[in-house]
């Protein structure tokens, strides 16, 4: 894909549904008593693993219309094949909590990257609740999984993971007794939000949630919001042209999701939100965001955290800021679809941009101008988008290499994007 400089970004958007509701949706309707129906559900290749999988353990799966109908199952049936997770660590994770509450045995595999990704950290609280689970070398996939009877355990996460925490808190809906996770940050609470949605009871406590097992779930009725990570590429690129002014409806607004936009404002652009409302439990609105000049900023702790699918388009636009931006607390990013703090300072540095590579981060000095280059992707969808937005401020034409990999999770970016662009 070769992006070529923009003068702005103008117009109005409504974007493909929340990847990260969309694969709980999924899961838990399998599950549930009754047919669910979602409208607006993600387009993305991972979303669609997770779908499959459903499918693969006895759910009914229609999609017509633009409403996506899955009818749960209790109990779900053992599979024929090994379950297809494709690049979504998202499904593998998060659907062991589920399988590990079923007696039948079956095995999650993945494609090339998702089979470099680690997967101790649910095998650990898994096993603690009474699971079988096996894993390659290093806890990597493929795994093997035979469930059973659980029982509900206090866990402690070592790393602040929402995916942990809902792999922990799905078994937990097929435990004796009660299943509590508390994390060193508090993350994205969707899981929360979707078991209530779908009628679990659970409490918090601050970064402590708590679960009462053996409930029963009931299909639902939904709209996802749109993917307030894939909007991130959006408001970032209109962060960066005087006269941008660019419309977003019907945009995810869950306060732990939302950070972007309180760091777009300490940046200095200007961010409106309107027509503000809640849907089983989710808020989401319509977000107006226009041009003022960017400062800089340190994003560190639980904010990282909370950010972690956005920090790198945030790296990538950093140059163009005036005081730089500084990320710590992120060695997550180390284990995503790729080591993205190497990619992002490898392609920055292709650009003709200076900066310093933490163990945690990257720190990216300001006042900076970049010069249009070859991108490598490393096949992530998210450095793919993250550098076609830097590339739109850029000295000349930069080509992005993989960037069929958007289709993870956003396959109409490159035209959506084209499409609010002016030259």
């Amino acid at each position: 894909m070769i992006i070529r400089p923009a003068r702005n970004i103008l117009g109005a958007l409504r974007l493909p549904g929340d990847k990260s509701i969309s694969h709980r949706y999924a899961m838990l309707a399998g599950i549930a008593a009754g047919t669910t129906r979602l409208r607006n559900f993600s387009t993305g290749a991972d979303c669609a693993s997770t779908v499959g999988c459903m499918r693969q353990l006895g759910c009914t799966v229609r999609d017509e219309n633009a409403v996506l109908e899955i009818t749960g199952r209790e109990p779900l049936q053992e599979p024929a094949e090994s379950l297809d997770c494709g690049n979504s660590g998202s499904t593998m994770r998060m659907l062991s909590g589920i399988l590990a509450g079923h007696k039948f045995p079956c095995d999650l595999h993945g494609d090339e990257s998702l089979s470099r990704r680690p997967m101790g950290r649910i095998i650990t609280p898994l096993r603690l609740m009474g699971a079988e689970i096996a894993a390659f070398a290093n806890d990597r996939p493929p795994l093997h999984i035979k469930g059973g009877k659980l029982r509900g355990i206090e866990y402690k996460t070592p790393i602040a993971s929402a995916q942990v925490k809902s792999a922990v808190l799905f078994a937990g809906i097929f435990a004796e007794g009660a299943t509590a996770v508390e994390e060193p940050y508090r993350t994205r609470d969707h899981s929360e939000q979707a078991l209530r949605a779908f009628g679990a009871e659970l409490t918090r406590s601050r970064a402590r949630v708590s679960l009462r097992g053996e409930q029963k779930l009931h299909a639902i009725e939904a709209s996802v919001p749109g993917d307030i990570s894939s909007a991130a590429f959006f408001l970032c690129a209109a962060a960066l042209f005087p006269d941008s002014n660019l419309v977003i409806e019907d945009l995810l607004l869950n306060p732990t999701r939302a950070s972007l936009l309180d760091i777009l404002k300490m940046l200095g652009t200007r961010i409106s939100v309107i027509n503000l409302e809640e849907r089983h439990g989710e808020l989401a609105g319509t977000v107006k965001v226009e041009y003022a000049q960017l400062s800089g900023i340190t994003i560190e702790g639980g904010q990282s955290v909370a950010l972690i699918d956005e920090l790198p388009v945030l790296a990538a636009i950093a140059p163009y800021t005036r005081d730089g931006i500084e990320i710590r607390d992120a060695k997550e990013l180390r284990v995503k679809e790729s080591d993205r703090i190497s990619l992002v300072a490898r392609n920055l540095r292709a650009m003709g941009a200076e900066c310093q590579e933490h163990e945690d981060g990257l720190s990216v000095p300001g006042g900076q101008r970049l010069h249009g280059a070859s991108i490598d992707s490393g096949g992530d969808h998210r450095i793919a988008m993250a550098f076609s937005i830097a590339a739109l401020r850029a000295d000349g034409d930069s080509e992005i290499l993989g960037a069929d990999s958007a289709r993870i999770s956003f396959p109409e970016f490159f035209t959506m994007l084209e499409g609010v662009v002016e030259r």
